[in-house]
């Protein structure tokens, strides 16, 4: 399964793809901490992200979970990495969307392009009918990538993510499938 933009293209995470993840959150380590959870130090090891992928595809085979990995068009380098979670079927038919982007390659639309394409994906291959984000409110170069890629602000969600060891506030926007 691939996808392709203008610039990049977006494929599922693979097992094989292990090692070029653990280079990318290697490469990217400091510039991800203000954005994520803690992470202890085996996260950042082959075998930790061999066994995230491998939970990602038993989710994905479960239709709870779709994780891509971003590259360029020109050179295949992995840049980034787009997540459809906690999906939900029923009466919400809906889900959430995370990403990280090589800091390299912010401001360049890269993440724009794949965030585009991956709602394409959670619109018309999984039939979603609401796909939902959560950004710091100070993370202005996230909320412009959600707002180019249709997504409209809806209110904040007070102190509900810990990042870096402190709950954060988070800016929710979400886009809807007005063709569901």
């Amino acid at each position: 399964m691939r996808f392709e933009g203008k610039n990049i293209y977006i494929r599922y995470c693979e097992e094989s793809d292990a090692e070029e993840f653990l280079q990318f959150q290697n490469r990217n380590r400091e510039f991800f901490q203000q954005f994520s959870a803690i992470r202890e130090k085996s996260f950042y090891t082959h075998e930790a992200q061999l066994d995230l992928i491998k939970d990602e595809l038993k989710k994905r085979e479960e239709d709870r979970h779709y994780s891509f990995g971003v590259y360029l068009l020109e050179t295949d380098e992995l840049i980034g990495k787009v997540t459809l979670m906690e999906v939900l079927r029923g009466g919400l038919q809906s889900c959430f969307i995370g990403y990280f982007l090589d800091k390299k390659h912010n401001g360049k639309g890269y993440m724009t392009e794949a965030v585009k394409l991956v709602v394409l994906y959670g619109f018309e291959t999984l039939k979603l009918h609401r796909i939902e984000a959560g950004v710091m409110p100070h993370n202005i170069g996230s909320i412009r990538v959600l707002e180019k890629a249709g997504f409209e602000k809806e209110g904040i969600a007070r102190k509900n993510v810990n990042i870096n060891g402190k709950w954060e506030d988070h800016q929710v926007l979400a886009i809807i499938n007005e063709n569901w």
